[in-house]
């Protein structure tokens, strides 16, 4: 008898579980799906990171930035906003010099600015992360994708998140780029249904 198909989108790996068709089989990648992706993310020096690092991968596959995220960290001070917003122009010509990142100096120099906007938005108001999760009133959209087709690429959340972000300073934050972010740190669960790891996310959303 054969096997039913399984949903376009879904593969299904040599431990039995199935996933995301994007985790493929690299372990890097396979082990961030399973335990980063979509996992509801608070703090907010953390969604400082992942924000610039998908600024970051513009042009290119995230899988080029995980590789490189550990020298990210190391070249921008653990990515602490309150250090990254002191740089200077020695600051960036050392970044530009440095082999473990991307060299690009307008995100270099985004993410210097991503910082001192980062900053006002913690003196002036709840914070950074009550800044972006407001958008979605606290609790991770669930967007229970059936399918790949079934997952949007932007949605009028991460468009007004982008313009929200742009009006405060922040770049290479356009609304697919935002949409991308939000999945990453849980503000939505586009885990494919049948993801083992989609109802784990959904459940930790109503923790």
């Amino acid at each position: 008898m054969m096997e039913p198909a399984l949903p376009e989108g879904l593969i299904l790996h040599p431990d039995g579980r199935p996933r995301c068709w994007w985790a493929g089989l690299d372990p890097l990648y396979v082990a961030y799906h399973d335990t980063e992706w979509g996992v509801p993310e608070f703090d907010g020096r953390a969604l400082y990171e992942k924000l610039i690092l998908d600024g970051f991968q513009a042009g290119l596959s995230w899988l080029t930035i995980l590789r490189r995220r550990e020298g990210f960290r190391a070249a921008f001070d653990g990515f602490s906003p309150e250090a990254i917003a002191r740089y200077t122009e020695a600051d960036v010509a050392r970044l530009m010099a440095d082999t473990g990142i991307i060299r690009n100096r307008a995100k270099i120099l985004g993410t210097i600015a991503g910082a001192r906007a980062w900053l006002r938005i913690e003196e002036s108001g709840p914070g950074f992360s009550r800044f972006l999760w407001d958008f979605c009133e606290g609790q991770p959209i669930q967007a229970n994708p059936h399918s790949r087709a079934d997952i949007a690429t932007e949605t009028e959340v991460s468009r007004r998140i982008a313009k929200a972000l742009k009006a405060e300073g922040f770049s290479f934050c356009g609304p697919t780029i935002v949409h991308a972010f939000m999945q990453a740190v849980g503000m939505v669960n586009d885990h494919l249904t049948d993801c083992h790891r989609h109802g784990a996310c959904a459940a930790l959303a109503r923790a």
